[in-house]
């Protein structure tokens, strides 16, 4: 445990460090808010930090810069809420109330705003199909062998496609199918689409197979296709210094370029959390340079995606954390 001015200590060293992106020197922190104690006093207890591993020395400088560990200490246990400004509330109060379509369109406007007032690289994806109850099937017929197919979820997620058949189908076998498919799954979970194909006959036992299968075929494609994975920001983060290195960017943009990654990275952590990484704390070899953010953005018990921010170990987390608390909090109401 820390007594009090130790905590005071990492504080101020972990906060000012953020700001400047420069080591800490103890002469720096002697009118700091809240350290009323000489500079002796402030290096001896940097050096007592230092060996309990929660700070680390640079080699060019005298000063002192916060571990992984003391990052996470910041985070669990001294980390405040920022207040956002009006301006800032105003800005995404503007953006939120932006009229969409579709349920992907207010995950990426969340991202999106998020990057504008943290100025940090952000990357969402929609909700998982397979984790919704499908509301509706819809069937309109588009011509003599080809019709459209709309599935629409509980937490308003649209997937539709063109399925194209052999043989002619007419406008009352898209009535039969529309009540078919409805009456089978109807609030039932979206991958159950993917049942044998007996069972939508079993009550239709004269309909023709040659129309049915290439049907579930494409309803199973269309929900397994990955979920879009969006970016907002990518280039805020090459006005950091610690993209200066050539080796933080290049494994930078591998990261972006890198489906897998970002997904994992997406859908690691708990659903009810803000959920922080800090270097190592990361699975995947690539992010052990940088520090992610995510939470799972919920309305009404529904998710609706997951936004995440990547960016340096030396993040402002007290204003992520806040912004993201205040979006979906926003998203909520």
């Amino acid at each position: 445990m820390l007594d009090d001015r130790k905590k005071k200590v990492l504080q101020a060293i972990v906060e000012e460090y953020i700001n400047t992106a420069e080591p800490v020197s103890s002469n720096a922190l002697t009118n700091y808010e809240g350290l009323k104690c000489s500079s002796a006093t402030i290096r001896n207890e940097m050096a007592d930090l230092e060996k309990a591993g929660f700070l680390d020395k640079t080699h060019t400088s005298s000063g002192r810069i916060p571990s992984e560990k003391g990052y996470r200490y910041y985070v669990d246990e001294l980390l405040n809420d920022k207040d956002i400004s009006l301006e800032e509330i105003k800005y995404i109060s503007s953006k939120l109330e932006t009229k969409v379509n579709e349920i992907e369109d207010l995950t990426k406007i969340a991202a999106n705003t998020i990057s504008e007032v943290t100025h940090y690289t952000t990357v969402s994806i929609g909700p998982k199909a397979t984790s919704q109850l499908i509301e509706e099937i819809k069937f309109v017929l588009l011509g003599t062998r080809m019709m459209m197919a709309v599935i629409l979820t509980d937490t308003g997620l649209i997937k539709e496609t063109i399925i194209k058949f052999d043989e002619d189908v007419n406008q009352k076998q898209i009535e039969t199918m529309n009540y078919m498919f409805n009456n089978k799954l109807k609030s039932q979970p979206i991958e159950t689409i993917d049942r044998p194909l007996e069972e939508y006959l079993y009550d239709e036992m004269t309909y023709n197979v040659n129309v049915i299968k290439p049907v579930i075929e494409q309803l199973k494609k269309v929900i397994e296709k990955e979920n879009q994975i969006y970016l907002e920001g990518t280039n805020k983060s090459f006005d950091l210094p610690e993209f200066n290195s050539l080796d933080v960017a290049k494994n930078f943009i591998n990261i972006l370029d890198t489906k897998e990654v970002i997904s994992d990275m997406l859908n690691s952590g708990f659903a009810e959390d803000i959920n922080i990484y800090i270097g190592d704390e990361n699975e995947k070899e690539e992010l052990k340079d940088f520090s992610v953010v995510t939470f799972k953005h919920k309305v009404n018990g529904k998710e609706l995606g997951t936004i995440g921010i990547i960016g340096p170990k030396r993040m402002d987390y007290s204003k992520v954390i806040s912004v993201m608390k205040y979006i979906n909090k926003k998203l909520n109401n």
